[in-house]
């Protein structure tokens, strides 16, 4: 039996100091079978040219005006020929065995999801810490997602999943109208759609944080309707498999989070969600903060402690 064919497709966007790192991570995979696709999205910096320093080693290297990292996720799966597609950020890296854990786990398994665990670093990746988190173990889709928004933290980064070409063919590609957490709404409908998910604790991926001008970092306007709309796309499909009050629970929760991270701007777009939680019979979710934040707000409500808090730049996580 020929071994399948993995594609690591990697979007960049103004990546230059950090893309050959993870290109290298790629080309370091002890999975031999695999193709590597840069897609360069209109990047203004050297990327490009960074990018084109690996074509000699067998990396295809594409270039598109910019159009976001969905499109350049879609436009590197048209050209890919793998039976198993990893999508990673031009800024992450993978453990050396990544592929081959994965694959070795979806083996006779073309409908599933294998996953790994995930790191936060800012220079040195030798300092990220392993922590577990909510869902780190093989479980169905629904029982999954549900498990992973509970807390309403669920961490989706792309580079931590390998999908089987089958079941991404079956669910659709990214949706190009999404920037911020647009992987929240991609990965709950292929979770949702796969066999069941398989957790491969080999498969690690160093992800990589407080970048100035990430993605992750954007907290513009659109890219609060951004997060808003992932996130109603992804209760949608929640609620088409399950509608129980389990689920509008969890659905609601994950609405107020987003409401208490950008009080008190947006107030249009807040009222909007607001509603969509009341629709959904309400939620139970508090404020997160610090000690100081949760004093004035059982003092004076928590819409005045986030006022305080807008007002001396801070935010919470």
């Amino acid at each position: 039996m020929t071994a399948p064919l993995v594609s690591l497709i990697i979007p960049c966007h103004n990546a230059e100091a950090w893309l050959a790192e993870t290109v290298e991570s790629a080309l370091a995979q002890t999975w031999p079978h695999r193709e590597i696709i840069v897609v360069n999205d209109g990047s203004r910096d050297g990327s490009l040219t960074v990018a084109q320093r690996f074509t000699g080693r067998g990396v295809t290297v594409v270039n598109q005006p910019n159009r976001g990292a969905s499109a350049a996720r879609n436009h590197g799966f048209q050209l890919a020929r793998g039976a198993f597609i990893k999508f990673l950020d031009a800024d992450d890296l993978l453990s050396p065995d990544a592929l081959s854990a994965q694959v070795a786990a979806l083996a006779g398994n073309p409908s599933g999801l294998a996953f790994g665990p995930w790191a936060r670093f800012h220079e040195d990746h030798s300092r990220a810490v392993f922590t577990p988190h909510p869902g780190w173990h093989d479980g169905n889709g629904l029982a999954w997602i549900k498990e992973t928004w509970r807390d309403t933290e669920p961490m989706y980064q792309c580079g931590i999943f390998l999908i089987p070409r089958l079941l991404l063919e079956k669910s659709g590609g990214w949706d190009e109208r999404l920037t911020l957490i647009d992987d929240f709404e991609f990965f709950t409908r292929l979770a949702l759609a796969s066999s069941g998910l398989v957790f491969t604790p080999d498969a690690k991926l160093l992800y990589r944080s407080g970048l100035p001008g990430s993605l992750s970092g954007h907290k513009s306007r659109r890219a609060w309707e951004s997060a808003i709309l992932s996130t109603n796309l992804a209760i949608g499909h929640l609620i088409a498999v399950e509608d129980s009050g389990e689920t509008r629970r969890l659905s609601a929760n994950m609405l107020q989070k987003l409401i208490y991270s950008f009080y008190p701007e947006h107030g249009d777009l807040r009222q909007a969600v607001e509603q969509r939680v009341a629709e959904l019979g309400g939620s139970d979710l508090r404020p997160g903060g610090g000690a100081g934040f949760q004093k004035l707000a059982r003092l004076a409500g928590w819409r005045f402690a986030a006022g305080v808090r807008h007002l001396i730049g801070r935010r919470p996580r």
